[in-house]
């Protein structure tokens, strides 16, 4: 079995994926979306961070998250979120992928990915470009030809605060304009 190390800074900030299993798209429907939602109060709740950025799509999402001065342990978040979210969704939904062996013998549903892919932000033109990844992510896939016309995205929040042009649809044109890093 792999050794997975992950990189960790506490306080730090760090971009997400979090894919569904066999990328089943599922994560837009309202039950869903509904269910993620309580999901993530109730892990926030417990285990305080700041949703930064994030963009929800048919079979994943991505986020960025700032974590407490004194805490690294995203793992613990993103465990949470995901049984929180495979309880429920089973229990209301009852919609999930066949399982195989290794899912059977440990006693896993078939509703996520058993890992996800984290990136510690490292700088301003790194948490930038994560940025401009999260709310480009719904035009890469096909599903809208600009960020404004996607609506499970913290897009429009940029848009609001003055951050994002609500014509950007990625490259440098209308790029974070008037953010700060610090």
């Amino acid at each position: 079995m792999p050794n997975y190390h992950r990189f960790r800074v506490e306080g730090g900030i760090y971009f997400f994926s979090v894919v569904t299993y066999h990328r089943r798209p599922f994560l837009v429907t309202p039950s869903a979306q509904k269910i993620l939602h309580d999901a993530w109060e109730v892990t926030q709740a417990r285990f305080p961070f700041e949703t930064v950025a994030v963009c929800l799509l048919p079979d994943h999402l991505h986020c960025m998250w700032k974590l407490p001065a004194d805490d690294s342990n995203y793992s613990i978040r993103w465990r949470v979120i995901k049984n929180l979210f495979t309880v429920r969704y089973l229990k209301e939904v009852g919609i999930e992928e066949p399982r195989n062996e290794s899912r059977i013998k440990r006693h896993e549903a078939a509703i996520w990915q058993r890992r996800f892919w984290e990136h510690t932000i490292l700088d301003e033109d790194d948490f930038e470009a994560h940025l401009d990844y999260i709310h480009y992510n719904p035009i890469k896939h096909g599903l809208v030809e600009r960020a404004a016309d996607w609506k499970w995205s913290s897009f429009h929040k940029y848009v609001h605060e003055g951050i994002y042009d609500i014509n950007w649809c990625g490259g440098d044109e209308g790029r974070l304009q008037g953010f700060s890093f610090d």
